[in-house]
């Protein structure tokens, strides 16, 4: 696939460096009156999180980190050559049985911690040299996220700010991350609601999801990269291939040319493997195979989308 189609402004700058604190306050103070109770995802689950009652999400009062580090696992212009600083949050508000990072999505495995120590860590990852700062499933932290980066900024934190999510987002909550996001790294899981509800029990995940690219497009466009091809600001949409076509992949690549952008950065993934629960359902009991990315492969290029990054079989 070709590289990304935009390349490096004149002087780039994160977003959050251009907030007042005012502006950071505003949405610190916002975010945390969506936990009591909480509103903060599309479920809605009202549970008094800052009481520490649980949602959905199994999340409470607290941030849970299971680890930190610099990662080379993620897509060539989020990793560079000297990798993402990773922040890996436990729980989240998807329950996919075939969830590959289960450990922690699922189980929660993982530590207590605050929004001082979150700014400790994302200025630790900058010093050993991260491109970026990758936020992994933080969809219901986002408050926490929030006062960490004001925190951090304060300290010098001056590297792109990615938000890596399942893409289950809320608009309330994304309109908070407006200004302070500069990378959305959002999957496309599905293309139709009954699967979604049937593999992650999100039975509007077609609709809340589409909603919330449409957003994050708004926010950030289309991504743009230096002249080293490190991502600096934009879209880059993840669509992972599930076996006999169920995620829906024609539909995914349409509704992406038609409605965003056909500059849209992808990352078309073939890892899937049976994990956590996915034994239980015999069609999600194997990898996929060359036919099923070859045919992902020709949705993608039927829509004219060229941009990202292919994984290959």
């Amino acid at each position: 696939m070709r590289g990304m189609s935009e390349r490096k402004p004149e002087q780039f700058m994160p977003a959050y460096l251009k907030l007042s604190k005012r502006e950071f306050e505003q949405k610190i103070k916002a975010g945390f009156e969506l936990l009591s109770p909480c509103r903060l995802c599309p479920r809605k689950c009202e549970k008094d999180r800052l009481q520490g009652e649980k949602g959905i999400c199994q999340a409470g009062a607290q941030p849970e980190v299971s680890s930190y580090n610099l990662h080379q696992g993620e897509e060539p212009g989020i990793s560079g050559w000297r990798g993402s600083g990773t922040i890996f949050f436990a729980h989240c508000n998807l329950r996919c049985i075939f969830c590959q990072n289960y450990p922690i999505s699922q189980l929660g495995h993982g530590n207590e911690t605050d929004s001082a120590k979150l700014a400790e860590m994302m200025l630790e990852l900058q010093g050993q040299g991260g491109h970026n700062l990758n936020l992994v499933t933080a969809t219901h932290l986002v408050p926490w996220i929030i006062e960490s980066v004001f925190l951090a900024r304060d300290k010098g934190l001056k590297i792109p700010l990615v938000y890596n999510t399942g893409g289950y987002e809320s608009l309330e909550e994304l309109k908070l991350l407006d200004g302070i996001v500069d990378i959305y790294m959002p999957d496309m899981k599905y293309n139709d609601n009954e699967t979604a509800k049937k593999y992650s029990n999100a039975p509007d995940y077609v609709q809340v999801n589409r909603a919330a690219i449409k957003e994050m497009h708004r926010q950030v466009g289309d991504l743009v990269s230096d002249d080293a091809g490190i991502a600096l600001r934009g879209l880059l949409i993840r669509h992972l291939v599930l076996p006999e076509g169920l995620a829906g992949t024609q539909g995914v690549m349409e509704f992406i040319a038609k409605e965003i952008s056909k500059k849209t950065a992808l990352s078309l993934m073939s890892q899937y493997f049976p994990a956590h629960r996915a034994h239980q359902f015999p069609e999600l009991g194997r990898r996929i195979n060359q036919g099923e990315y070859a045919l992902a492969e020709q949705a993608m290029a039927e829509q004219g989308l060229e941009e990202g990054w292919k994984q290959g079989i």
